[in-house]
């Protein structure tokens, strides 16, 4: 989403105009709230906050089925090792 100057506010016209900026960020105008000339905080409606951590959320578990397909892949080509001679080759690498 593009910020025009008008959704960007310095923190103290901010806390005067709270409730205004609120129900603008209410209606779907984000606002990146500015101290001493940088970013420092959004407004944004709770829902649309939500989503966006729904969508965080689903890029995560896309990315594990990524790792796992490719685990997968890995088990069909054969470059597997025994589990407890791996962990035997990990304690004798660290005692090293």
């Amino acid at each position: 989403m593009e910020f025009s100057l008008k959704n960007i506010i310095p923190l103290s016209q901010a806390r005067a105009n709270l409730s205004e900026l609120a129900d603008q960020a209410k209606a779907g105008a984000e606002k990146i709230i500015t101290k001493n000339g940088e970013s420092y905080v959004a407004l944004i409606d709770a829902q649309r906050l939500d989503y966006y951590h729904r969508l965080e959320r689903e890029h995560i578990h896309l990315l594990l089925i990524d790792e796992i397909n490719a685990g997968v892949d890995d088990v069909d080509a054969g470059h597997i090792k025994d589990a407890r001679t791996a962990i035997k080759s990990m304690i004798r690498r660290r005692k090293t």
